[in-house]
């Protein structure tokens, strides 16, 4: 594809992804913080109608009085607001990005033949699909196997997060780290979607059926949604770092990267169970301290021995620099290649561009994979010239 429409499908996709997350997120943060706010109704009447819990609140000039049932009401409104379409438009943008960003580019972004020699790029175009799909199905046999036993849900959440270590590992054993914690992500994003899309909402569609037919409806579908749906909130935040990871190679490019990636994702789940335990008017700051320890220690864990900006003080000649670029950039930034409609192989090119450069290098963002080998020292010395040459 064109670089410049590449670019095109990149944004417009990158953006729609956004707007459909924030709605669903959205969405699923609101009624897990209504469902656990909901409180006893006093009045006869409501009791009456069936209603198991509700919530005054007041917001944009307006009082809501929000109203739960179980299992339904005795009859059933002609408009039913379903919500499903922000999950679904959510992993459709993002796994067509992924096939943008990704798969169309699977000799760059997917396979780095340090990690792991693929025969050909389709092999790791199907094992990245298989891998998706794979996380679905062992999540589903874990929660219908062992969902409804006794303590069902502590050991759900505990099979599921040996299966997500494992998982994490598998990816980066196979895939260059971008791709590695990209994949996790979007395992357990596929995970959320297909809770809604297999369980949820067939749930509800057969409870509302049953309703509409006079029969009584079977508990076990509600029952499952609220533990799919109390799943998906706590995948929320690991996923977002997933999501975000590409932008950090100090995370993604570190000796046990899968490490990394538990440990943050793990730090997430931590923090979103504080926040699921101030709905009930709990403050447990134990969560917030495990969840930040982690990322500290993380953090600690990857800090470099040698700051890079100590190579500041003895910065290379433009020639030193031209070198490093022409050995370790051109291949993508030349007059012919122009990635990112930025050339490198002229002088007054690469001071045009030190700025932007600076930020991909010092970020270690590029060379991309760090396909072309650049040493930490070239990394240093480049990283001093562009610093110079910005600030002029």
């Amino acid at each position: 594809m064109d670089a410049y429409l590449l670019d095109w499908a990149n944004l417009l996709l990158r953006w729609l992804h956004l707007i459909t997350g924030i709605a669903w997120i959205g969405a699923s943060f609101y009624f897990v913080w209504l469902d656990n706010h909901l409180v006893k109704p006093t009045a006869d009447e409501l009791r009456a109608k069936g209603v198991n819990g509700e919530l005054w609140a007041v917001h944009g000039g307006g009082f809501y009085n929000a109203q739960k049932y179980m299992v339904a009401p005795k009859a059933l409104p002609e408009g039913l607001h379903w919500f499903y379409w922000e999950s679904y438009w959510t992993w459709i943008s993002g796994f067509a990005l992924f096939v943008v960003l990704y798969l169309a580019q699977a000799e760059t972004m997917l396979i780095d033949p340090k990690v792991y020699a693929w025969g050909s790029s389709w092999a790791a175009i199907v094992a990245a699909l298989v891998y998706l799909a794979a996380g679905w199905v062992v999540y589903d046999v874990i929660c219908r196997v062992f969902g409804q036993r006794a303590q069902g849900d502590l050991i759900v959440g505990g099979l599921v997060f040996v299966y997500v270590i494992v998982a994490a590992w598998i990816a980066c054993q196979l895939f260059v780290g971008r791709a590695a914690f990209l994949l996790t992500g979007a395992m357990l994003a596929t995970i959320m979607s297909a809770n809604v899309l297999m369980v949820i909402i067939p749930g509800q569609r057969r409870t509302v059926a049953a309703l509409r037919s006079g029969v009584a409806p079977d508990p076990i579908h509600p029952k499952r949604a609220k533990q799919r749906s109390v799943h998906n909130t706590y995948f929320t935040l690991p996923v977002l770092f997933a999501m975000i990871s590409n932008h950090y190679a100090s995370a993604y490019n570190a000796p046990s990267n899968w490490l990394v990636l538990v440990a943050i994702m793990l730090a997430g789940a931590l923090i979103r169970q504080f926040f699921i335990a101030r709905h009930f008017g709990r403050t447990e700051w134990r969560w917030w301290l495990l969840g930040g320890g982690l990322i500290i220690a993380v953090a600690v864990a990857l800090a470099p021995d040698r700051p890079m900006s100590q190579a500041s003080l003895t910065p290379p000649t433009l020639a030193e620099a031209q070198a490093i670029v022409e050995a370790r950039c051109l291949a993508c930034h030349n007059a012919q290649v122009q990635s990112k409609n930025v050339a490198l192989h002229t002088p007054e090119l690469l001071e045009q561009h030190a700025r932007g450069a600076l930020q991909q290098v010092s970020s270690r963002l590029m060379p991309i994979n760090n396909s072309t080998g650049m040493t930490e020292d070239e990394r240093a010395r480049l990283v001093a010239w562009l610093r110079r040459a910005a600030q002029r």
